[in-house]
Parts: structure tokens; C-alpha cells; sequence
């Protein structure tokens, strides 16, 4: 009887209309960020080809500018936003807190200084301030409508992250294991299926604005048992060396930044200098996210420069140490192409196309140690599930030699920074 009545329950339908209400209004502001990125870069593509001089003078100046916006009118908005979102979760209970890593404030600047480094040239993502947007947004919407169980907070607040994933994505399963996988929390038997159907709620608004996958065709291929295999350890050690790689030069880099005392702003004026040389360099190609770059990869192994992986890590290095709110998701994504479409070439022992998506997750994998959200998240984007054994293995391969390089995965060690001095104490 008790079921019955729960079904019929005010109080259970106004939490289930606050988590679909919340996961609608999640898809909706990512797709508003997805079509403004694409823009925002092309723009700066545009100007770029038109003014030599913009290379050198654009990146310098508008991350600069960018980042004195960042940590005086948006503190807590800066970088990816998941070591925020995952730092909240534990202390969800402490709403002084909590504020200070989610709120409405920082879902404004998050959704709209990215842009800004986008036109500045840098090689910004938006996985991670997907998620930093969609908790904020849950989460105010729960306190407006003045949500009364307080255990109800995690709930919303992983809600939106994996909603916010989910629609940047279009991937909905990948945003359920994101939930699961990366933000670490076992959920409760009363707010799983709130949990579950925001993400189905929020990927399906993105998917049915946009019509299709947001990031890439969809993709079939077949990679026959025998010699090709070999790809797997191949692009599944290079691709995790190289994802580790960058979540070492990231976390060390951070914390020499720190120590130094010099101002974030003279910080993100030199990264600009980096990211303008690299931009030069590539002739335009490691600016914006890499969606447009990984699309022309997968259409085209000849597409890119060998040297694109290489210089594209290196723009999303210096974009994060700018300060900036960027994330490295679809960054990721691109270099992880870039490196598979050079193993192809080096070593022709497959199909080029799955040895691209083999080496798109192996990065992906190795960079957060995240196998499982790294081969759903590939396979799910570009209907790959013809080879989805191939994937799962590299994945798994990858994360593995990651851990050889540094042991602690990559948000893990960023949410330090975020971490109140009593929890820090408790964890030595």
C-alpha cells in the first residue's frame, strides 16, 4: 500500500518535477554553450586569417582579461569545475560552503567566460563546465523551490553534474556511469531514479535541438580478430602514457604555479603567449575546442599534422593554467584522435578508423583513470559498438599505465585545493 500511495505523493511529485524540470533546463543552457563555442571559435578563425597580427596580440590580452574577470567577480567558477562539483559533494550538508563551489553566480560566469577564452584562442572544453553549469543549476532550482530534505542536496547536485555531462555529450549512458564512475558516490535507493531519469531528461532535450550526436556522425566500422588486435596494447599504452603524461605535467604544474605567489592574471597573460606561438604554429588548428579538428580526423586520416596531438596538449596545458573556465573533456577527445591517426600511419596493423577511436579513449582513459565513462562516452558518440571488446580492453589498458606515471587520478589530486583545512587534516 505504502508504494501506492508514494506514487500519488505530493512531496515525491514536486522532487520528481524539480529533477526533470532541472535536467530540461540543464540541456537546454548546454546547447545555448555548444552553439556559442563553435561560433566563438570559428570567429576567432575568421580574424585570425584576416589579421596576421591577431595570433600574437589576441591570446596575451583576452586571457588576461579573462582570468582578472574570473577571480574577481566569479571566484570558484576557474578551470574545469568537477574538482568543485566533486569537492561539494562532500561537504553538501554545509550550504556556507557549498556556495562558495556551486551557485547561480558561478553558473553565469561558467557558461559565458569560456566563450571569452574561445575568442581569445585558447583550446577550451566544455565537459567540465557542463557539469559545474548542470549542478548549479539543479541545485538553485532545488533552494528557490525550497527542497525540505536536506539528504536530498547530494542528490541534486550529482543530478545536474551527470545531467550537465550528459547533454554536452548527448550521451545519457555515459552521463550514468560518469555519475557513478568519476564523482564517486554510491547513490540512495530514493534519489537513484531521480538521478537516472535527469540525465535521460537532459540528453534527450540536447539530442532533440540539435537532432543528432552533438559531437560526432555516427560511425561504423568492423575490426576483424587477428593482426589488428595488436592495436589494442598499441594505442591503449601509447594513448595511456600520454594521457598520464598530461595529468602529471597538469598537477605538477599547478602546484609550482601556486607556490610562486605570482598574480593568476600575469599567469594567464604568458599562457596567452604560449598559446599564441602554438596557435601559429599550427596555422589556427589548436584553437577552440577540437570538435570541428576530431570530425575531420574521423572523416579523414590525412586530416591533421602529425604534430597536431602534441601541440594540441600543449594550447590545453596553458589554457589551464591561464585560470580560465575551461575543461579538458573535449580537448581530450581531439588529442586522443590526433595520436590515433599517427599510429595509424606509423603503424598501419588495423583500420585507421578504429585505431583512432582505440587511441581516443586509451587518452581519454589514461588522462582522468576513468575506463569505464572513457569507453561508453567513445562508443555511445559514434555508434561504435561493433567494436565495443576493443574499446572496453584499451580503456582498461590505459588507465593501468597511467597509474605507473602518477597513482592518484587527476581530479582527486585538483579537489585539494578546494578541500576545507579540517577534511585535509582527516585524510593525512
Amino acid at each position: 500500500m505504502k508504494p501506492f500511495l508514494h506514487l500519488f505523493s505530493y512531496i515525491a511529485w514536486k522532487q520528481r518535477l524539480v529533477f526533470w524540470l532541472g535536467a530540461i533546463m540543464v540541456g537546454l543552457v548546454i546547447v545555448m554553450i555548444t552553439m556559442l563555442s563553435e561560433w566563438a571559435a570559428q570567429t576567432y578563425r575568421v580574424l585570425a586569417l584576416q589579421y596576421p597580427w591577431f595570433h600574437f596580440v589576441i591570446p596575451p590580452v583576452g586571457l588576461g582579461f579573462t582570468a582578472w574577470l574570473t577571480f574577481r567577480f566569479f571566484p570558484g567558477s576557474e578551470r574545469s569545475g568537477i574538482p568543485q562539483v566533486k569537492t561539494a559533494l562532500e561537504f553538501a550538508d554545509n550550504f556556507k560552503e557549498t556556495a562558495k563551489l556551486i551557485s547561480l553566480r558561478i553558473a553565469i560566469g561558467k557558461m559565458f567566460l569560456p566563450i571569452m577564452g574561445l575568442l581569445s584562442g585558447a583550446s577550451v572544453g566544455f565537459g567540465g563546465p557542463a557539469v559545474h553549469v548542470g549542478a548549479s543549476v539543479m541545485l538553485s532550482l532545488g533552494k528557490v523551490i525550497k527542497f525540505p530534505p536536506h539528504y536530498l542536496e547530494k542528490g541534486l547536485i550529482l543530478a545536474g553534474s551527470a545531467a550537465g555531462f550528459a547533454a554536452m555529450f548527448s550521451t545519457p549512458l555515459a552521463g550514468i556511469i560518469f555519475a557513478v564512475e568519476e564523482m564517486g558516490r554510491t547513490l540512495e535507493e530514493r534519489i537513484s531514479s531521480l538521478v537516472l531519469t535527469a540525465i535521460i531528461f537532459s540528453g534527450v532535450t540536447a539530442y532533440a535541438l540539435l537532432n543528432s550526436y552533438i559531437y560526432f556522425e555516427d560511425e561504423s566500422l568492423i575490426m576483424p580478430i587477428g593482426q589488428s588486435w595488436f592495436a589494442i596494447p598499441l594505442c591503449g599504452i601509447i594513448g595511456g602514457f600520454l594521457g598520464g603524461l598530461f595529468s602529471k605535467i597538469t598537477i605538477f604544474g599547478s602546484r609550482l604555479l601556486k607556490r610562486t605567489g605570482i598574480s593568476m592574471v600575469v599567469i594567464a597573460i604568458a599562457c596567452g603567449g604560449i598559446i599564441a606561438t602554438v596557435n601559429y604554429f599550427s596555422n589556427g588548428a589548436t584553437v577552440g575546442t577540437g570538435y570541428q579538428q576530431t570530425k575531420a580526423i574521423l572523416h579523414s586520416a590525412q586530416a591533421m599534422e602529425p604534430s597536431y596531438p602534441f601541440l594540441k596538449m600543449l594550447a590545453t596545458c596553458a589554457t589551464f593554467f591561464s585560470g580560465i573556465p575551461s575543461g579538458i573533456f573535449v580537448p581530450s577527445l581531439a588529442t586522443g584522435a590526433g595520436i590515433g591517426v599517427d599510429l595509424a600511419n606509423w603503424f598501419p596493423i588495423a583500420p585507421a578508423s578504429a585505431m583512432i577511436l582505440l587511441s581516443m579513449t586509451a587518452y581519454f582513459s589514461g588522462m582522468l583513470q576513468t575506463p569505464l565513462t572513457s569507453f561508453v562516452i567513445v562508443m555511445e558518440m559514434t555508434n561504435s559498438h561493433e567494436i565495443m571488446i576493443p574499446l572496453m580492453a584499451t580503456a582498461f589498458l590505459a588507465s593501468g599505465t597511467s597509474k605507473l606515471i602518477h597513482s592518484v587520478p587527476l581530479y582527486l589530486v585538483l579537489c585539494e585545493a578546494y578541500r576545507l583545512p579540517s577534511m585535509c587534516s582527516a585524510r593525512r
